[in-house]
């Protein structure tokens, strides 16, 4: 089955804190099936921010939130618990990938994560940005490294954006992660800087996104993030679901206009 759209909060996070529920069901009636949380959960708590995505009828994808691991390793849980998330995403540091050991290092903190959930019935995904790949280690990339330290029960979520950036083909890692990634970031832009890039509607950048998102892969989520943007974010968003619903790419709640004027 075609994998389901959704939005990470971020990419409304300013609209979301000024207005939580009408922010989701403008979501909702843009044809998007559910979301990631991001900055909600600490701004409104998580009881308000469960029942809000109910009442808009979306599904809550998956929380982006630190690993738990360490002193607050129960409070995060607590929280995740409440809000009803079962996948808890979350990334390494970019210093992190500077060396093997460092990234064995930081790979401890995701395992221990991963315990911890997996008694409260959850579980962690690893979400990257760009290190992971543009980093090499004898003649491996650090995701590689990365992948084959993280304890089994750790998902991806892949963040096909900055993947690029790092040199990998997107398509080629869905292909290699098989059923282990469950999500995967959509973002589109020129794909050339971390701090500076500005994101434009998917299908309007330099990602190849039918070839991308038509690899097999154990996809189950396309989640959009857009996080600098030049025009409005709800039509950003807009032209991103007519791209990736109206192409058959990702399955929302309705077929697009424009889509079905093609037909």
């Amino acid at each position: 089955m075609t994998a389901g759209i959704g939005v990470m909060m971020y990419t409304v996070l300013d609209q979301a804190r000024a207005d939580l529920e009408g922010t989701l069901a403008q979501l909702a009636g843009l044809g998007y099936l559910g979301i990631e949380t991001y900055g909600l959960v600490e701004h409104f708590g998580p009881a308000r921010v469960r029942d809000a995505i109910a009442a808009a009828g979306l599904t809550l994808t998956s929380a982006h939130t630190p690993f738990p691991a360490g002193a607050e390793a129960e409070a995060l849980l607590d929280q995740n618990e409440q809000l009803g998330a079962e996948v808890l995403v979350w990334s390494m540091e970019r210093e992190e990938f500077d060396s093997p050991e460092a990234i064995r290092r930081g790979v401890e903190r995701v395992n221990e994560a991963a315990e911890r959930a997996a008694g409260r019935g959850m579980r962690i995904a690893y979400h990257n940005h760009f290190a992971e790949f543009s980093q090499e280690f004898g003649g491996r990339q650090a995701y590689d490294l990365l992948l084959e330290l993280l304890d089994d029960r750790v998902l991806v979520e892949l963040d096909a954006y900055w993947a690029q950036m790092g040199g990998a083909d997107p398509a080629e890692v869905l292909g290699r992660l098989g059923d282990r990634v469950r999500f995967v970031h959509v973002k589109d832009g020129p794909a050339v800087s971390y701090e500076n890039d500005v994101m434009v509607p998917i299908g309007e950048g330099g990602i190849d996104w039918a070839r991308t998102l038509t690899t097999p892969s154990g996809l189950r989520w396309h989640i959009v993030e857009l996080e600098r943007l030049h025009i409005d974010t709800f039509e950003a968003l807009r032209r991103s679901y007519d791209h990736l619903v109206g192409r058959g790419l990702s399955r929302g709640a309705h077929v697009p206009a424009s889509a079905k004027e093609r037909a």
